[in-house]
């Protein structure tokens, strides 16, 4: 019998154990990607982490259904000193799930917490003069320069910045909050949670929504559910089987494999709600050799076809994904064709083995970290891994759960101290659409993000896009990005993912972007 024929007698035959069938009307039964291990969204990029914070979090800005940073814990913001100065003014009514009112100097403690790590935060912080609360409701911001930037960086979604109470967010960075008091629209319920298996979050009954129409991250943000429940079901078939029976309400990552059967359900949608999707990519260790020779990750270019990955992760439909891509998101204004004959020119594995002997690689030991929980990550690292030692990497290939990889992520050690080399990874497109969104290429070593490049061109470069005031010479600069990228080789683009959500035809309101609970009305 073929996987593919397993995987689907067990989605219609298999029950999660313990799982009532009843349930309330106004609960959701979520399955995510993958467990929730880490709870502080400043800790980590991971996006199960984001989607959970983006519950119990609100943020000063949001963003469209366009991209674009839209005022959200904020009543509104001036613009004074020819640009240099910035007051926001926060909404009326703000309160944390503890009772205590939101103050302009939590949000200021909140944000020099996030802007100690954050790539663009780091930005802002080293152009700063000042930031300072004069009121319990104004937080200011003084610039060495104009900064237009503001709004987009305290917008993101990926790399966020959760506004908390000024005692949690005295936290070091590399510390992680696990008090998860924030002023979104649920709250944490940190007594049900068990690790593994169940995180739980209630209504926050105190939450006042903005005004105007919710989209993404911004607007209304109304929780018409009582109860979100998110279970952790690593078996494909366990998730698929659970849906169908309605024993849970949304799958965030069916796999390829069963989305047919999923499909053909006559209660469940299957549907794309993030159309920005996920750009997919092999990231490196650049403090470990032998990846701290851009020689070396160059070398490995001519051997990637993406299609390869795409399918793994993502089945043979082509609606489900696109090869051909670069480092930034196709179809957006800075996608460009620079540099691209290193992943569409002629495929060969001679080559790659003899420009990594020309490279210097001497057979020095690689640590790939996989997450078998993770089915997405876990088929790509399949892949990965099978062509890593087709070309003669010295491969430590070691197995772990989604939780353990972003620890190990974390450490910047050597692979004999717990260090790691490489691992798969998909990044939300949304950080991909402009060089100052795009975290995973810029080049400031140790205090960027995990991979740590380090790239005194793209920088250089990065500054002028800065300073660029027409959209033509922003897009000659993004060129110029994308190829010195793949001189530099930060990480190896391996595609682009369009991931359908399923969830059953009782839920609505469902929002674009990632998985946002709010708006959503269960019958």
């Amino acid at each position: 019998m073929k996987r593919r024929d397993v995987l689907k007698a067990g989605a219609a035959g298999a029950l999660m154990p313990g799982f009532a069938i009843g349930q309330q009307a106004k609960v959701i039964k979520f399955v995510p990607q993958a467990d929730l291990a880490l709870l502080d969204p400043v800790q980590t990029t991971g996006l199960v982490t984001r989607n959970h914070a983006m519950m119990v979090f609100d943020t000063l800005y949001g963003m469209d259904n366009q991209f674009q940073p839209q005022p959200q814990m904020v009543g509104g913001h001036q613009v004074g000193d020819d640009g240099k100065t910035w007051t926001l003014t926060l909404r009326d009514k703000l309160v944390f799930h503890d009772g205590t009112p939101v103050l302009a100097r939590d949000a200021v403690a909140s944000i020099e917490r996030w802007a100690k790590v954050d790539v663009l935060g780091q930005l802002m912080r080293a152009q700063l003069d000042e930031l300072s609360a004069p009121s319990d409701k104004t937080l200011r911001f003084r610039f060495k320069k104009p900064f237009p930037l503001l709004p987009l960086a305290l917008s993101k979604t990926s790399g966020m910045c959760p506004i908390m109470p000024a005692r949690l967010a005295a936290t070091e960075p590399s510390v992680q909050v696990t008090e998860m008091v924030g002023s979104g629209p649920f709250r944490f319920v940190s007594g049900e949670r068990v690790p593994g298996s169940r995180v739980v979050y209630q209504k926050f009954a105190g939450y006042v929504p903005r005004d105007g129409a919710p989209a993404f991250t911004s607007g209304a943000k109304i929780a018409y559910v009582d109860r979100v429940e998110w279970h952790t079901i690593p078996d494909a078939a366990t998730a698929a089987a659970a849906l169908q029976s309605g024993e849970v309400d949304w799958w965030e990552q069916p796999i390829p494999d069963l989305i047919p059967v999923l499909r053909g359900h006559k209660d469940i949608n299957v549907q794309v709600h993030d159309k920005a999707g996920s750009m997919a990519m092999i990231r490196f260790n650049q403090l470990n050799a032998p990846f701290d020779k851009p020689a070396v990750r160059r070398a490995l270019l001519a051997g990637i076809t993406q299609s390869d990955y795409m399918m793994a992760a993502m089945g043979e439909d082509k609606l489900r994904w696109r090869d051909n891509v670069g480092f930034f998101l196709p179809g957006t204004p800075y996608a460009n064709d620079g540099g691209m004959a290193s992943l569409t020119s002629a495929r060969s594995l001679d080559k790659v083995k003899k420009d990594l002997a020309a490279a210097g690689y001497k057979g020095e030991k690689v640590v790939m970290l996989v997450p078998t929980d993770f089915a997405v990550l876990n088929a790509m690292s399949e892949v990965a891994g099978d062509f890593f030692k087709r070309v003669g990497i010295n491969l430590d290939y070691q197995s772990l759960d989604w939780g353990t990889v972003l620890q190990r992520l974390a450490s910047k050690q050597p692979i004999d101290k717990g260090g790691w080399s490489l691992f798969c990874n998909f990044v939300p497109g949304i950080i991909t659409t402009s060089p100052p969104l795009h975290t995973y290429m810029r080049g400031v070593g140790a205090k960027g993000t995990f991979g740590w490049p380090e790239s005194a061109k793209h920088e250089a470069l990065l500054d002028s896009f800065f300073s660029a005031a027409a959209l033509p010479e922003q897009q000659r600069l993004a060129r110029e990005m994308q190829l010195q990228a793949f001189q530099d080789v930060p990480y190896i683009p391996t595609g682009l993912m369009l991931q359908p959500a399923a969830y059953r035809k009782s839920l609505s309101g469902m929002l674009d972007g990632s998985p946002l609970f709010h708006n959503i009305k269960k019958a």
